[in-house]
C-alpha cells in the first residue's frame, strides 16, 4: 500500500513537508543502484531515485468513452513531436540522458503494479464518475417542487439539467490538453476540479432563483468534466493495450449507469424531505455536497499514474541524485509551444477534424442521437410511470434502474466478445483492424429503436407496467454497445496525438445535443401522443430515426480502410 500512497496527492504533500523522509521511491532508497548510463558526466554518483513512470511510448492506443482515451496522446506526443522536428530531437538525444524505467519489471511502473493495486485504482476511478455523473439528472424529481417554489414553467425547470450536461461537455475541450501535460499529470485535476464541484454544491443547494441555479450548474458540469472525460484515460495508464478494451468497457458500466441511478437516489430524497417540511428538491444538492466529499477525502489517495509526469519526476530526482545536468524525461525535451499553438490545439483542431474528417463528423451525430435519446428517457419516464400508470416518486425513480440492468446484461455479452475479437488477437500476436468492432455496433444500432418501439407501444394504461421496462432495457443495451464500438473505433482508426482533440469534439458535440433535447422533450411526446399511447408517437420518431442511423456503422464497416486512406488524421 505504501508504493500505492507514495504518488498520490497527499503521499506528495507529506513527502515534502518531512524534506523528502518519507514515501521515497525506490532510487532514493539506501541499497539503490544508479544505472551506469545516468552517470555518464556527473558530477557526484550518490544513491537516490525518483518515482518511474511509464515511458513515453504509450502503446494504449484506444480510449474511451465519454471519456476518455486522451491520455494516451500525451504519451505519444513527444513522439509525435520528434517526427515534427527531427534535427532538433537528434540534437538533443546527443546532448541528453532520456529517463526510462529501470527494466521491464520496475515496480513503479504503474503497468506492474500488483492486482490488488490495479482493482483498487479503478475502483476509485469508477465511483469517481458514477458520484459525479449522476449529478446531471438527481434533481429530476423535484422538478415539480422547483416549478411551485419559483413559479416557472417546467421547461425551465428543466433548464438546470441542460446546463449540467453543456458544461462537462464544455470542459473536455480544457481539461483534457492540461491532463496531458507532464508538469501537471492527472492527479491534481481529479483533486482541484473536484473540490471546486463540491464546493459548487452548496450554493446550488441554495439557490432563490432559476437563473442562480443554471449558472451554478453550468460551473459545476464544467468542474465535473475530469472525471467523466479523463477517467477513461487513466485506465489506460495502469491496463495495457490488449486488455484496455476490456477495462475501459468496465469503467464505462459506471459512466452511462450514473446518470439513471440519481433519478432514484433523488426521488428517495426528494419524498424525504417532503415529509420533513423541507423544500425537497435541496435535499438533492446537499446529497451531491456529501457524496462528492467522501470521495474528496479518499481521493487524497488516489495516486498518479499517468507516466510523462512520473518520468518527469524521476528525472528530477535522478538530477538532485547524481549531479548530472544532462538527465532528462523525454517530454522536457519537447519544444515549447507558442501561445497560438495552444490555441490551436485547445479550440480549433478538434472542430478541424470534426469537420474536415466524414468519420469523425458522422460518428459524433450518431453519438450525439444516441445520447441525447438517453436524456429524453428522463421526460418519458414520467409521462408513462407517474402520469400514465399512476407509481409514486419513488416507484417511478426506480423505473430507470432499468437502464442500469440493459446496460449490465449488454456488458455481459459485449467484455467476453470483445476479448475474444481484440484480447486475444493481441496476445497472440495478430492484428485487429478497427472494423473489428463495427459488428457489433450494428447489432446496437438494431436494439436500440427496438427498444423505442416497444416503449413507446407499450405505454398505454391498459397494458402493465413491466413491458415498457423492457424497451428501455434493449434501448439502453443497444446505446451501451454503440458507445463502446464506436469510441474504440475511432481510438483505433486516428493517430494517438490527434485523439484528445477527436474525442474532445465528440463530447462537446453530444453533451450540448443531449443537453437540449429534454427542453423539448416534454412537448414532443405530449403533442404527438394520445391518452391511450401517450408517448407512442413520440418514440417511433425517435425509432425511425435511429434506424436510419444503422447505415452509419455499416458503411464504415463497409468502406473504412477508403475513408482512413484519405485522411491526414488517420492511420493508413
Amino acid at each position: 500500500m505504501k508504493s500505492f500512497l507514495k504518488d498520490s496527492f497527499v503521499g506528495q504533500i507529506l513527502y515534502r513537508l518531512s524534506g523528502r523522509k518519507i514515501f521515497l521511491h525506490n532510487d532514493e532508497l539506501p541499497g539503490y543502484v544508479i544505472p551506469e548510463k545516468y552517470l555518464v558526466g556527473s558530477a557526484a554518483a550518490k544513491g537516490e531515485y525518483q518515482s518511474p513512470s511509464r515511458p513515453d511510448s504509450a502503446d494504449e492506443a484506444d480510449v474511451d468513452a465519454d471519456a476518455d482515451v486522451e491520455l494516451k496522446n500525451q504519451d505519444k506526443d513527444s513522439a509525435s513531436t520528434a517526427a515534427n522536428s527531427q534535427e532538433a530531437l537528434d540534437k538533443k538525444d546527443s546532448e541528453y540522458i532520456i529517463v526510462t524505467w529501470d527494466g521491464d519489471d520496475d515496480p513503479e511502473n504503474p503497468y506492474n503494479w500488483s492486482t490488488g493495486l490495479k482493482s483498487l485504482m479503478a475502483f476509485q476511478i469508477s465511483f469517481l464518475t458514477v458520484s459525479v455523473y449522476m449529478g446531471s439528472a438527481i434533481y429530476t424529481p423535484g422538478v415539480q417542487d422547483i416549478m411551485a417554489q419559483f413559479n416557472i414553467s417546467q421547461t425551465l425547470a428543466t433548464l438546470p439539467l441542460t446546463m449540467f450536461v453543456i458544461g462537462y461537455g464544455i470542459g473536455p475541450l480544457f481539461f483534457s490538453p492540461l491532463s496531458e501535460d507532464s508538469r501537471i499529470g492527472r492527479t491534481p485535476l481529479y483533486i482541484i476540479t473536484l473540490f471546486i464541484f463540491c464546493m459548487m454544491q452548496i450554493p446550488t443547494a441554495l439557490s432563490k432563483n432559476i437563473a442562480s441555479m443554471s449558472v451554478l450548474r453550468l460551473i459545476a458540469g464544467f468542474f465535473a468534466s475530469p472525471a467523466l472525460s479523463t477517467g477513461g484515460a487513466s485506465y489506460g495508464d495502469f491496463i495495457t493495450l490488449p486488455y484496455f478494451v476490456v477495462g475501459l468497457a468496465a469503467w464505462s458500466l459506471g459512466a452511462v449507469c450514473g446518470p439513471a441511478i440519481g433519478p432514484l437516489i433523488g426521488s428517495a430524497l426528494v419524498v424525504r424531505g417532503g415529509h420533513n417540511g423541507y423544500e425537497s428538491w435541496r435535499w438533492t444538492f446537499w446529497f451531491m455536497a456529501l457524496i462528492s466529499s467522501c470521495f474528496l477525502f479518499f481521493g487524497w489517495t488516489l495516486p498518479e499514474t499517468y507516466a510523462p509526469y512520473l518520468l518527469r519526476k524521476k528525472a528530477e530526482r535522478l538530477r538532485r541524485l547524481t549531479g548530472n545536468d544532462r538527465i532528462r524525461s523525454a517530454t522536457e525535451l519537447e519544444q515549447h509551444k507558442s501561445a497560438s499553438e495552444i490555441v490551436s490545439k485547445l479550440l480549433w483542431r478538434p472542430f478541424e477534424i470534426t469537420f474536415t474528417e466524414p468519420v469523425v463528423l458522422l460518428i459524433d451525430i450518431y453519438i450525439a442521437l444516441v445520447y441525447s435519446i438517453m436524456y429524453l428517457f428522463f421526460e418519458g419516464v414520467p409521462i408513462v410511470f407517474q402520469e400514465t400508470k399512476h407509481f409514486t416518486l419513488v416507484e417511478m425513480g426506480a423505473a430507470y434502474v432499468s437502464i442500469v440492468i440493459g446496460i449490465i446484461i449488454a456488458g455481459a455479452v459485449y467484455i467476453p466478445y470483445v476479448y475474444q475479437i481484440f484480447t486475444k488477437k493481441l496476445l497472440g500476436g495478430s492484428f485487429a483492424p478497427p472494423e473489428a468492432f463495427l459488428p457489433a455496433a450494428v447489432v446496437g444500432s438494431v436494439l436500440m429503436p427496438v427498444g423505442l418501439f416497444i416503449f413507446g407501444w407499450t405505454s398505454s394504461p391498459d397494458i402493465h407496467w413491466f413491458p415498457p421496462l423492457i424497451g428501455i432495457a434493449l434501448f439502453a443495451a443497444g446505446a451501451f454497445i454503440i458507445f463502446q464500438t464506436l469510441f474504440n473505433y475511432m481510438a483505433s482508426s486516428f493517430k494517438v496525438e490527434y485523439l484528445a482533440s477527436t474525442f474532445s469534439s465528440n463530447a462537446f458535440f453530444r453533451s450540448v445535443s443531449a443537453g437540449c433535447f429534454p427542453l423539448f422533450g416534454r412537448a414532443l411526446f405530449k403533442n404527438l401522443g394520445s391518452d391511450k399511447f401517450p408517448v407512442g408517437w413520440g418514440s417511433s420518431l425517435l425509432a425511425f430515426l435511429s434506424c436510419a442511423m444503422i447505415a452509419i456503422p455499416v458503411f464504415f464497416y463497409l468502406n473504412g480502410p477508403k475513408l482512413r486512406a484519405r485522411s491526414k488524421y488517420a492511420y493508413h
